[in-house]
């Protein structure tokens, strides 16, 4: 089967913004959602800022029951929850109190480290002795699989339900995943997405690598500097993004509002050989990823016009930049505009992929490119392969017709997914 898939909803919790209205203004202006954290500080951490969506209990009372948030303390859940509740609904669907399941639909949700302060609480109260006031949700937060659980749950869902794990690459993955399984028949539409915990305890081993800037402790929103020269690490950061995945003929037929299709992508591993390893990727690997996506998709590399890339404020973005130049054989002024959404919002680990994709979605369907910010002084290393005109320092409007999205990931694992403004 060869069948066209369509995105129909969209659904965000990121730092700089709860929701897809808040969300597009933030990326629109520039606007950061990376503050101080006093936690952070109180821990003696070298970084102490960080990108943390606001979630009030008024809201979270919209996704859960209050018996629900008894004892619930899995902030990657909460954010997958809303995410893709949000998606759903933005997609024009309904939750059906049906006797049966929806055998069409389902969900394939990543997370990292899942339920991570739960399982905290849980060992105290195990080694105090208390295992019985551990609670009857401890499980279904602290399982990989929560968030698709409860997302299977709260939506009825009857296909596939799982979630998939893939460090940074886990949201570019997850749509990847939604995307084959719909064109192959085997679903009509899945909600795609990924979300990461916050806090301390999964930040904690990213600060201990010296990988996180400590430069910025005073101006938080100066922080995160991709593809800068006065970048100095990643700024830690979580929340959810999600998107509904669809069968095009399923999506008209019900009248749905269609935001971009999915040409193709590819998800590969350079197999920690040549220059990877667990943490650096393996610049023939990420090369083959982004050329056999472009194949998979029938275009040329010319054709695309927007780069959203991975692009973390390390000292591996020049890297990047030269990959992208090698594959796609342009360079100078003739390379895509290209943005990278952590300026703005940090990295969100494993729900990184999945809010990057939603803000290129959101570009592609509105025709603009958010700026850069922090990226005034554009690495020189980068400024020798690319016209810095190409990196926007200010919102850019723009008919963009095709956007790819890459994430390259902890295990030399990558992702690239190639978006094309819907053309009936």
């Amino acid at each position: 089967m060869n069948k066209r898939v369509v995105i129909t909803g969209l659904g965000v919790v990121a730092p700089n913004g709860v929701g897809l209205n808040a969300f597009t203004h933030a990326i629109k202006n520039g606007i950061s959602g990376i503050k101080h954290d006093a936690e952070l500080e109180r821990l003696q951490f070298s970084c102490q800022i960080a990108g943390k969506p606001e979630i009030s209990n008024e809201l979270s009372l919209n996704y859960f029951s209050e018996l629900e948030l008894r004892n619930f303390n899995s902030s990657g859940i909460l954010y997958g929850v809303i995410a893709g509740m949000d998606a759903w609904k933005d997609a024009g669907l309904t939750v059906e109190q049906n006797k049966n399941p929806d055998w069409d639909s389902g969900t394939i949700f990543g997370s990292g480290t899942s339920g991570i302060d739960k399982f905290r609480e849980s060992i105290y109260k195990i080694d105090d002795f208390q295992t019985r006031r551990l609670g009857s949700s401890a499980v279904a937060q602290t399982m990989n699989s929560g968030v698709s659980a409860y997302l299977g749950g709260k939506l009825g869902l009857g296909n596939q339900v799982s979630t998939n794990s893939s460090a940074c690459t886990t949201g570019t993955e997850s749509i990847m995943m939604a995307f084959e399984r719909i064109k192959s028949g085997h679903a009509n539409r899945i909600l795609a997405g990924s979300t990461s915990d916050s806090g301390p305890y999964i930040w904690g081993g990213f600060d201990a690598m010296r990988v996180c800037t400590f430069k910025h402790n005073n101006s938080p929103e100066q922080g995160s500097r991709p593809m800068s020269a006065t970048a100095s690490g990643f700024v830690p950061g979580s929340g959810a993004g999600a998107l509904v995945i669809e069968e095009l003929e399923t999506a008209l037929a019900r009248g749905a509002r269609i935001y971009a299709e999915i040409l193709g992508g590819n998800i590969n591993s350079g197999g920690q050989r040549g220059l990877g390893t667990m943490t650096a990727p393996n610049p023939v690997a990420v090369q083959k990823c982004i050329i056999d996506a472009v194949a998979s998709s029938g275009i040329h590399s010319n054709d695309i016009d927007v780069i959203n890339g991975h692009l973390t404020a390390t000292s591996k973005d020049s890297l990047e930049i030269q990959n992208w130049s090698e594959a796609l054989k342009r360079k100078g002024d003739n390379f895509p505009y290209i943005n990278s959404l952590k300026s703005m919002v940090g990295h969100c680990l494993s729900g990184a992929g999945s809010i990057e994709s939603v803000a290129s979605v959101l570009q592609v369907h509105h025709g603009f490119i958010f700026p850069n910010i922090n990226c005034t002084d554009v690495h020189p290393e980068i400024s020798s392969i690319i016209d810095e005109a190409r990196i926007p320092q200010k919102l850019v409007a723009n008919d963009i017709q095709i956007l790819a999205k890459a994430s390259f990931g902890f295990g030399d694992v990558n992702g690239c997914v190639i978006f094309r403004k819907f053309n009936q």
